[in-house]
């Protein structure tokens, strides 16, 4: 590939390609066993991923939406720390590497890559895969048990996508506890479901007691003030759909959104002149655009929701207002 090709589009080129030789049938089957199991309420402790025919089909039917959803949480994690870019990164759980991709997506520049696995299907087809990115051909491809013995080891940055729901609550607790005491900074992404947001905040929760500064969404590092059972705070990426999306989900469409919830998280000493800055508020509802005005529901400094109209006499900002988007930061950067 070459080099200045952006990694999404890098990373969809090769995707496109996962699934020559295999049958449409057989790769469409193979996704929707999978995403049965992936939906499953009782946590695995053996790899779901068998063999490169799932991988294959998998990651060219997840990835795309894994990497749009881990980009979306790193931009607005950049966003709040810009004077920091992480010189080492860790993925635990990475599987094929998607969030390798979002991270290069986010920094330029390559730097030390470890992804950590218990499936040697999906870590053989991500180093595979990883030859076609400048930043990731010497990334390490390690095979690891998510659990009580796992070792990251130091380094900048520790990403956990999509894995919290694949794990026991004591399995959930150690990683946590062990991404916390390895890292600056961690950002966890999970499904934007209420089970997956309630996972997310008991994140939450154990990196601020480790004395990490939460940089995004939240703009404050008080107690969230949606309630787990009632609501939850859940963010959308939008992902381009490729035949296999198509042809499993039997939609038409170009694209879907992929709904998350996440948290970013960095130590206050992480660099001797960086200060996380999170957002003054941040959009948690699409906007709701009506005439003359938008109703942006907020989630405030202060740790409260709240509901602010903007409307034509707010000027500038109220064509701000029209543009922006859920998840976004508010009021919009200078």
């Amino acid at each position: 590939m070459n080099d200045a090709v952006p990694p999404a589009e890098n990373l969809r080129a090769v995707l496109a390609g996962l699934l020559d030789g295999l049958p449409p049938k057989q790769a469409a089957g193979a996704v929707e066993r999978l995403i049965a199991n992936y939906r499953g309420q009782t946590p695995t402790d053996a790899p779901i991923l068998r063999d490169r025919a799932d991988v294959a089909a998998y990651a060219a039917y997840r990835m795309p939406a894994t990497f749009e959803a881990v980009r979306a949480a790193l931009t607005a994690f950049a966003r709040a720390v810009p004077g920091w870019t992480p010189g080492s990164h860790v993925d635990v759980g990475g599987g094929t590497g998607a969030a390798t991709w979002a991270v290069s997506a986010t920094w330029e520049g390559a730097r030390p890559v470890t992804v950590l696995d218990w499936a040697e299907p999906a870590l053989a087809l991500g180093r595979e895969i990883a030859a076609a990115s400048p930043a990731l051909r010497d990334a390490r491809w390690q095979r690891a048990r998510i659990g009580a013995a796992l070792d990251i080891g130091s380094t900048d940055l520790v990403t956990v996508s999509y894995v919290l729901n694949e794990l026991t609550a004591a399995d959930r607790t150690r990683l946590v506890d062990t991404a916390a005491a390895a890292a600056r900074a961690v950002v966890i992404v999970e499904a934007g479901t209420p089970a997956g947001y309630a996972r997310v905040i008991e994140a939450r929760d154990r990196l601020t007691e480790a004395g990490f500064r939460i940089a995004a969404p939240c703009p404050h590092g008080d107690r969230c003030p949606i309630v787990p059972g009632e609501d939850w705070c859940h963010f959308s990426a939008r992902v381009s759909r490729s035949s296999l999306h198509r042809q499993v989900k039997g939609g038409s469409l170009a694209y879907e959104d992929e709904k998350f919830s996440y948290v970013a998280a960095i130590r206050p000493d992480a660099a001797d002149t960086v200060t996380a800055a999170p957002a003054a508020a941040r959009v948690v509802r699409r906007p709701q655009i009506r005439k003359g005005q938008v109703l942006l529901d907020l989630c405030e400094a202060d740790g409260e929701l709240r509901r602010t109209t903007v409307t034509k006499r707010h000027g500038e900002l109220y064509r701000a207002a029209r543009d922006a988007d859920w998840g976004d930061a508010w009021p919009p950067d200078a």
